[in-house]
């Protein structure tokens, strides 16, 4: 099975805009898992424009799926790491002028960063993933850094997926293939979303976790989101 880690960022970018509590994120959270969500992702940038740290250690209470805390690898990051020990790291390379997480890793230019860094989250017992992009030269490179998961940067994908779906995916299934053979397990994000996820799940069969929040809370303004959490949990079924 593969599970659906909701990102509830674009909740908490609404909170912000008017400050206050509503949306409420700490309730969003427990209604998203008790719609049917498998995992909780955010991602607490330095500017707080969405999570803020406070945020990270009240979710810290109320998860009782998988917590999933990415972002760049910066001391403050692994401070809070080495704090809430969450189930899962994702770790991305943008930096905090960077919109949204728009490439993966360089793991050859960044080898001895990284061996550094997810050795000291995985000493907290802590899973890690690297955001990575379907580069077989990349991925020859991942398992030296010690990461336990990579998740499939998905934005080309889901831009061919409208021209050529059958073309889109192939890149995915390549490094998919040579993670197989490293033994690192597949997760995957990013404009995922019930137009394209089917065909990405039926194409990847490794594929143990998607987080999607960006398309998951649009599609929650016309459904709802206990009927978008269903919809999407559909696409993910065998």
């Amino acid at each position: 099975m593969t599970r659906l880690s909701v990102n509830v960022n674009k909740i908490a970018t609404i909170r912000n805009a008017r400050g206050g509590l509503n949306p409420n994120l700490v309730q969003v959270v427990r209604d998203c898992e008790r719609f049917g969500a498998e995992g909780i992702t955010i991602h607490p940038r330095p500017d707080e424009r969405h999570i803020t740290t406070s945020d990270v250690y009240a979710l810290s209470e109320v998860v009782t799926t998988e917590f999933n805390i990415e972002g760049y690898p910066d001391e403050r990051f692994l401070r809070i790491i080495d704090e809430i020990k969450p189930q899962q790291a994702t770790l991305v390379p943008d930096g905090p002028d960077v919109l949204t997480s728009n490439a993966g890793w360089d793991v050859i230019k960044n080898s001895s960063f990284l061996n550094e860094v997810v050795a000291r989250i995985k000493s907290n017992g802590v899973r890690v993933s690297l955001f990575m992009d379907p580069d077989e030269n990349q991925m020859a490179q991942v398992d030296k850094t010690g990461t336990d998961r990579i998740e499939l940067y998905t934005e080309q994908y889901a831009i061919n997926y409208l021209l050529d779906k059958e073309k889109s995916i192939v890149p995915y299934r390549r490094v998919v293939m040579q993670a197989n053979e490293m033994g690192l397990g597949i997760n995957a994000g990013h404009d995922l979303d019930l137009v394209n996820l089917k065909y990405f799940h039926e194409q990847i069969p490794d594929l143990a976790e998607v987080s999607i929040g960006h398309a998951l809370i649009c599609d929650a303004l016309y459904y709802g989101l206990e009927n978008t959490i269903q919809l999407y949990l559909r696409q993910l079924k065998d």
